[in-house]
C-alpha cells in the first residue's frame, strides 16, 4: 500500500512544484480540448502547427526586450500569432495560393526567425526554455495567466459554439443568412493564438501544439459525435498529463516531452484499435467484403 502511495501520489502531495505542474497541465487540457476538436473538425491542423511556430518570433522579441519575462514574451507571441494568422488569410484571398500553403510558408519562416532572434542574445539554455518550456518551473503568475486563458476560452466558446460548429460543416450557410462567418472565424483564430501563447510557457512553442492537437486527433479515431470526441479528448489530456509528470519525476526525464509522448502512445494504440478508421477495423472490413 505504501509502495503504491509513494509511486502514484507522493510526488504530487509532497512536492509543491509537482502539484503546481499537475494543476497547470489540467487547466491547459480543459482550455485546449475544445480548440483542438474544432481544429480537427475544420481540417485546420496545419493552421495550429503554423501558429504554434508563428508566435516564436514575437516571444523571441519579447525575450530580447526583457529577458524571460512571461508577460512581455506572451504579449509578443500573441501579436506575432495574430499577424501571421490574418496575413495568411489575406494573402490566400489576394493570390492563387491556398491558405494551407501560405501557413506552411509562414511556419518555416517564423521558426527560423524566432530561433535566430533568441540566439542573438540568449544562451542554449534560454533557447531550450523558449522552444520546449518548463512545466516543472511554472510559477503562480503563469498559473493564473493560464487559468484566465482557459476560462475566457470556455466563455467565448459557450457564446459562439453553435456558429463555429455550423461553420465547420457548412460555411456557406452562415454567409447566405448573413451570419457573419468571417467574424466567427476571426474569433476562432484569436482563441487558437491565445491558447498557444498560454501553453508555450509550460510546453514551449514546439511542444504546445501536441497538447492542442494530439488528444483530439486520437479521439477522432474512436468517435464521430462532437460530444463524445470532447469527452475522450479531455480524458486523454488529463490522464496523459498525470502519467507524463509521473514518468518525468521517477525517470528524471523532461516533463513536457514526457506528457506529449504519453499522448503519442494513446494515439498509436488508437491508430490500430480505434473504432473509427483504426487499422485493424479497416483490415477486418476489407476481409469481410471479399
Amino acid at each position: 500500500m505504501f509502495i503504491l502511495y509513494d509511486f502514484f501520489l507522493a510526488p504530487f502531495l509532497e512536492f509543491s512544484f509537482m502539484k503546481r505542474a499537475l494543476v497547470t497541465s489540467f487547466i491547459l487540457s480543459i482550455g485546449c480540448t475544445p480548440v483542438g476538436i474544432l481544429l480537427v473538425l475544420r481540417r485546420m491542423s496545419l493552421l495550429g502547427d503554423a501558429l504554434s511556430h508563428a508566435i516564436l518570433p514575437g516571444v523571441a522579441i519579447g525575450f530580447l526586450i526583457s529577458g524571460l519575462s512571461l508577460w512581455v514574451m506572451s504579449i509578443g507571441g500573441f501579436i506575432a500569432g495574430l499577424i501571421v494568422a490574418f496575413l495568411s488569410g489575406m494573402i490566400s484571398r489576394k493570390t492563387n495560393l491556398k491558405e494551407d500553403a501560405t501557413f506552411a510558408a509562414f511556419f518555416i519562416i517564423s521558426l527560423g526567425l524566432g530561433v535566430m532572434i533568441v540566439s542573438l542574445k540568449g544562451s542554449n539554455v534560454d533557447l531550450m526554455h523558449v522552444l520546449f518550456g518548463s512545466i516543472l518551473g511554472i510559477d503562480d503568475i503563469a498559473l493564473c495567466m493560464i487559468a484566465v486563458i482557459a476560462s475566457l476560452t470556455l466563455i467565448v466558446f459557450s457564446i459562439i459554439y453553435r456558429a463555429l460548429i455550423m461553420e465547420c460543416f457548412d460555411p456557406h450557410f452562415l454567409s447566405s443568412i448573413k451570419g457573419r462567418g468571417e467574424i466567427y472565424h476571426a474569433c476562432f483564430l484569436i482563441i487558437v493564438v491565445v491558447n498557444l501563447v498560454g501553453a508555450f510557457q509550460t510546453l514551449g512553442t514546439l511542444m504546445a501544439l501536441g497538447l492542442l492537437m494530439l488528444p483530439s486527433i486520437t479521439a477522432s479515431l474512436w468517435k464521430r459525435t462532437i460530444g463524445s470526441m470532447l469527452i475522450i479528448s479531455l480524458i486523454i489530456s488529463l490522464s496523459a498529463s498525470y502519467l507524463g509528470l509521473l514518468a518525468s519525476f521517477h525517470l528524471s526525464i523532461p516533463s513536457g516531452p514526457s506528457i506529449i509522448l504519453v499522448i503519442g502512445i494513446y494515439y498509436l494504440f488508437s491508430l490500430f484499435f480505434g473504432k473509427q478508421g483504426g487499422i485493424l477495423k479497416s483490415v477486418y472490413k476489407h476481409k469481410a467484403h471479399k
